[in-house]
């Protein structure tokens, strides 16, 4: 039940492009009555295209008029895509244009932050162009959030008939109501990727451009292979990050999947036992261990624990084997969100407190931790992500039934040859029973992309993309370069790694691929383990060591770290009171209500994170092992400074 994630959290979402713009409906033919725009003045071609600004965003966007069914003359049937263009700065080279992962995320809600991370020199060179697939957010805002939540949330272990029972029900019951709940059925034929890459060249040719330059992460690789092998004379260059291997069935891959999330978990723990302080923190030392034992016991029964509610109350809830899956799953894609689970998991380790696995869990359902009620994510679609699923893969013959007795039996291999994670395998058998699901069993030939030099990118941490897909890819292209990150996340490319972004730049601006065919990055497979607070707050120091700690506590709070910024949110602290914040011009402005994240040490009082400067304060009256009032500020360089008074003594504290 994992979708292949774009790598990081989406901040936030563009509403709706301004104008249409209709093409003819052959895919190979160029638009009627479409003027070409000159590589020089892509601005004015995109004005005459009917484009208008995109809202709180510096893109532009047009919304095109494609074909429903490309490959089919006589169905004039239409619907709309939208694309964003942030035209080149200077001399224009051409459009790179970024596929993003999914199946199912907004491209156009992603585009101003992951441009943030380019070179300058690539917004000079090329028109940036990011958009919303057929039936994603602005083209479509297909969605059936109430049905994934569910589907999602479902309890079941596959490692026994009455687990697969619940399984095969739970994705029954989210194929029918899934299904009902986005409406427009009548689309389901035409969401797979062979149509949606028809919807891209449209947009080429109404542009004018001879060649694109495509740039594909996760379920993107998917889209920019079949692109270039529909389309390969219309390609200057590739760029595939965190490969999809075209050739391997739906079985064969999500087969490699589960054991590699496997693995990712595995280098995490053992991760944790090389880094002193999280082995210290697990108690026995081992976090493999921990882990093992705390899954057994779960295997066994659920565990119930009481969540706290912003409002001081208590609700007795239950966390299962299922749950613990869940966010071991969500928590693996990037090194800060493996350490962040390590805490989770050490919190237990410590006193079995399951309340920071929770936290965790509600954030990666995307429910509201108060309630457990949905929370919609314009920025990506479960409905249109099975929508391509189910066309661009078939999962074995016969009635629906037969077909997910068939997956189930294949499962039961994954189940018994590795310990965890094997629920991973079980992510498509809502094909078994969706509409319109592909009987096409035969798999793309390999792409050559001959004349197409492609650069293929990949981390060996990487669970949601093994790289072992990255390599096989690259082992058949006949100008291909691999770039290998050690340890590493789920997609490369703008992480902040200059072994992989100075490459890419040099390949898009200078037309300069790697001095070899491959190149290995450094990197981790998880952040430097940040210390839990401790639970009584005697155990302290200091006052710096103290305010450090609440530093800390705030921004690795899940409900804080993966926050959707524009909702005003409030949240229990781990020992009483309350945190909230909401979002301002400059960052984030925090509330404290006798909160604490060690016993005997409150605050009440208000704080600030300013994104700009990259500096945090906290304006708090204390209390409990003493009282006082004390302002906390940290700089953008890291430095801390702490004033006040604190047990009728002053204070002037700096670090």
């Amino acid at each position: 039940m994992k979708k292949l994630f774009i790598g990081m959290t989406l901040l936030f979402f563009l509403a709706q492009a301004c104008a249409t713009f209709t093409p003819a409906p052959k895919p190979t033919d160029s638009p009627e009555g479409v003027t070409n725009v000159s590589v020089t003045e892509s601005a004015h071609g995109l004005e005459s295209l009917g484009g208008g600004p995109c809202p709180e965003s510096d893109f532009t966007c047009v919304t095109l008029s494609v074909p429903l069914n490309h490959f089919d003359p006589k169905d004039s049937r239409t619907i709309e895509v939208v694309f964003a263009v942030l035209p080149a700065t200077g001399e224009r080279k051409g459009m790179f244009v970024t596929a993003t992962g999914g199946p199912g995320s907004a491209g156009l809600a992603s585009a101003e932050f992951y441009t943030a991370a380019f070179d300058p020199s690539i917004t000079e060179h090329f028109d940036i162009v990011f958009f919303d697939q057929r039936g994603v957010g602005r083209s479509g805002g297909l969605q059936c959030s109430n049905a994934a939540a569910a589907f999602y949330a479902a309890d079941w272990d596959a490692g026994d008939s009455k687990g697969e029972s619940a399984l095969l029900e739970s994705a029954r019951a989210f194929s029918n109501d899934c299904v009902t709940e986005m409406g427009n059925p009548q689309i389901l034929p035409y969401l797979g990727t062979a149509q949606a890459v028809e919807d891209l060249d449209i947009f080429r040719q109404a542009m004018g451009d001879e060649k694109i330059w495509l740039y594909g992460e996760s379920y993107g690789t998917q889209y920019a292979q079949t692109y270039a092998a529909a389309h390969p004379e219309n390609l200057a260059a590739l760029i595939l990050d965190g490969t999809v291997d075209l050739t391997l069935s739906g079985a064969e891959y999500y087969k490699q999947q589960s054991r590699a999330f496997s693995n990712t978990l595995q280098l995490t723990l053992e991760a944790c036992n090389d880094d002193e302080f999280c082995a210290e923190s697990t108690g026995g030392g081992d976090a493999v261990a921990a882990y093992a034992k705390l899954s057994a016991r779960l295997r066994q029964s659920p565990i119930p624990f009481d969540f706290p509610l912003p409002d001081g109350q208590l609700v007795r809830r239950a966390f299962t084997f299922s749950d613990f899956e869940t966010v071991t799953t969500g928590s693996m894609y990037s090194e800060s969100e493996r350490m962040i689970f390590l805490r989770s998991l050490v919190a237990y380790s410590r006193n079995e407190d399951l309340v920071p696995l929770a936290r965790l869990l509600y954030a990666t359902l995307a429910v509201k931790p108060e309630t457990l009620e949905t929370i919609p994510d314009p920025t990506f679609s479960d409905a249109v992500f099975y929508g391509v699923e189910c066309q661009d893969y078939s999962y074995f013959d016969g009635a629906p039934e037969e077909r997910a007795a068939a997956y189930l039996s294949v499962g039961d291999e994954v189940d018994a040859s590795q310990p965890y994670l094997s629920s991973i395998f079980y992510g498509d058998v809502p094909c078994a029973f969706w509409p319109h699901a592909s009987k096409d069993g035969s798999r793309p030939a390999p792409l050559i992309a001959e004349n197409i030099p492609t650069l293929v990118l990949g981390a060996t941490a990487d669970p949601a993309t093994p790289v072992s897909n990255g390599q096989a890819v690259f082992s058949r292209l006949s100008d291909g370069y691999l770039v290998t990150q050690e340890g590493g996340p789920h997609v490369t490319f703008g992480r902040g790694v200059s072994c992989v972004d100075d490459l890419i730049t040099d390949f898009l601006v200078n037309d300069q691929p790697p001095a070899k065919r491959e190149t290995t990055c450094e990197g981790t497979v998880t952040d430097d383990f940040v210390l839990l607070a401790p639970v009584n707050a005697a155990q302290f120091n200091d006052l710096l060591e103290t305010f450090y700690s609440v530093d800390n506590e705030i921004y690795y709070l899940p409900e804080y770290y993966y926050w959707d910024v524009f909702t005003p949110t409030s949240v229990a602290c781990p020992f009483g009171g309350t945190l909230s914040f909401e979002t301002t011009d400059t960052g984030d402005s925090l509330s404290l209500a006798d909160c604490s994240f060690s016993s005997g040490f409150a605050m009440t009082g208000s704080g600030s994170n300013n994104y700009d400067e990259n500096g945090f304060s906290l304006d708090v009256h204390v209390s409990g092992l003493k009282s006082g009032a004390l302002t906390y500020t940290r700089d953008g360089n890291g430095a801390i400074h702490i004033v006040g008074t604190y047990g009728g003594e002053a204070v002037d504290l700096s670090e």
